[in-house]
């Protein structure tokens, strides 16, 4: 019998990570050859996904990636050239420098993760302390608790619950990062709930629907394989916990690894396996995955079968500066 590959589906790119992308493609099909003045069509700040053949594929395009607003020059500012905010969200730190500079902003935030900084606002506004369960230095996690950083309390674990002290008439509620994993934020969850009985959970949850509905595809897709690769780079927060949470559905069974592309595969992982499953995160393209597949048939993997668990229609419209630009061709 042939060795097979097991597939997830849905994977890679989610509405958010699309519209990010398209953003900074619309802007270099505008914008042509390289302006006159030597200037880049465009910046962005920081990664536009967590991706690092992506960021690296729109840098050759003519996209000038920047850590912080400072590294970009005041003439670049005087001359209109557009800073895009990276699909993360910044802080309105962040949106007050710019705005100082005169820059044009092209604000290409996830709306789920708006979604998330609108809440914070609400929540304050309402006298709530925030405890946000989120990883200390994501770009995300950054953003959020930069809307109100007095009122908001990030904790990565259950462990952290016993650093907080909130008196009994306190008003809190409970917030966190879209990229996290619904098995991973559980048991936080219930220490947050056995310690503040009283807190409360937003009206749906935080938790964007790819990161739920890649998880959900990776485990069944790891319960048919002996062996699961997840492709996405390291900084990603949701690849690494799809590679998680693959991993726990393997148990014992066998290992989950995760990889930006087919050339970090080791073929000893390999060694005396049947059945390969395969899956990307929310900011992988799927060459990078058609990759992964064309290297593993070549080890004898011939055998391609699909899990879809459901079939996603999410689409984000473009941000209202470039709604009136045509598209390029995906």
């Amino acid at each position: 019998m042939a060795k097979r590959i097991v597939l997830a589906d849905p994977r890679g790119f989610c509405a958010g990570v699309d519209r990010a992308i398209l953003t900074v493609q619309t802007i270099l099909k505008a914008a042509g050859s390289l302006r006159e003045d030597g200037l880049p069509p465009v910046y962005v700040r920081r990664q536009i996904v967590h991706n690092r053949h992506v960021v690296e594929d729109l840098a050759a395009q003519g996209a000038v990636f920047v850590q912080e607003l400072a590294e970009v020059p005041d003439a670049a500012a005087k001359a209109g050239i557009p800073i895009v905010f990276s699909a993360h969200g910044v802080s309105p730190t962040v949106k007050a420098e710019a705005a100082a500079r005169g820059m044009h902003v092209v604000d290409a935030t996830c709306p789920l993760v708006s979604k998330v900084h609108r809440e914070v606002l609400r929540f304050v506004k309402e006298g709530y302390e925030i405890v946000y369960i989120g990883h200390k230095g994501h770009d995300e996690a950054v953003g959020v608790v930069g809307e109100n950083p007095e009122h908001v309390h990030l904790i990565e674990h259950a462990g952290d619950v016993d650093s907080l002290d909130f008196a009994p008439d306190t008003k809190l509620v409970l917030l966190s990062q879209t990229t996290l994993s619904i098995d991973e934020t559980a048991g936080t969850i219930a220490a947050l709930k056995a310690r503040f009985p009283w807190i409360k959970e937003p009206p749906s949850s935080d938790i964007c629907y790819a990161t739920s509905n890649r998880q959900a595809a990776v485990k069944l897709v790891a319960e048919r394989s002996d062996c699961v690769v997840i492709v996405g780079s390291a900084n990603s927060s949701n690849s690494v916990r799809l590679m998680e949470v693959a991993q726990d559905a393997l148990g014992e069974r066998g290992v989950a690894h995760r990889v930006d592309d087919a050339g970090e595969m080791d073929p000893s992982w390999f060694d005396g396996v049947e059945a390969v499953g395969v899956s990307s995160g929310a900011s992988v393209p799927d060459e990078l995955v058609s990759g992964v597949i064309a290297s593993l048939r070549d080890r004898g993997f011939t055998d391609v079968t699909s899990v879809e668990t459901i079939k996603e229609n999410m689409h984000f419209v473009l941000p209202a500066e470039l709604r009136r630009q045509p598209s390029p061709a995906r």
